[in-house]
């Protein structure tokens, strides 16, 4: 019977990955966004998985370069929503950033994340902080 019990609960678990990234490896990056897309070919409506593929690669791509630490990004798919985590070691709490046209695209992660993500946040984890991101998979 422990052999079903163990399979019910395995079942029961939404679809997630989850993975370490070695400091400063920005190869980490597009091997990410190939996970996430992995992970959510069949979800949500269509660019939603595109949308999400973006605002992490933003938040991947921001832990790697300003914290000199690795990272660990978490994606879990829900019933309604795709919820998407990237630790870091570091306490120093992001802002969002008007864009400096003299600095080509940096400084302009978090902002997408705003504009783009139903909801997103920082919270404290113990050793350094986690930026996450919502996207419902029904929204337009």
């Amino acid at each position: 019977m422990e052999g079903k019990a163990d399979g019910a609960r395995e079942q029961a678990r939404p679809p997630q990955f989850r993975r370490r990234l070695e400091r400063a490896d920005l190869g980490a990056v597009p091997e990410t966004r190939k996970a996430l897309r992995e992970l959510l070919r069949h979800w949500g409506r269509p660019g939603r998985s595109e949308i999400a593929e973006l605002l992490t690669s933003e938040l991947v791509t921001n832990a790697l370069v300003h914290t000199d630490h690795d990272a660990v990004v978490t994606a879990t798919v829900g019933p309604r929503a795709l919820r998407v985590e990237v630790r870091d070691f570091v306490a120093r709490i992001p802002r969002v950033r008007v864009p400096d046209p003299e600095l080509g695209t940096s400084g302009r992660g978090l902002a997408l994340v705003q504009s783009l993500a139903d909801a997103w946040g920082v919270r404290a984890h113990g050793v350094g902080k986690a930026v996450w991101f919502e996207l419902d998979a029904g929204a337009a």
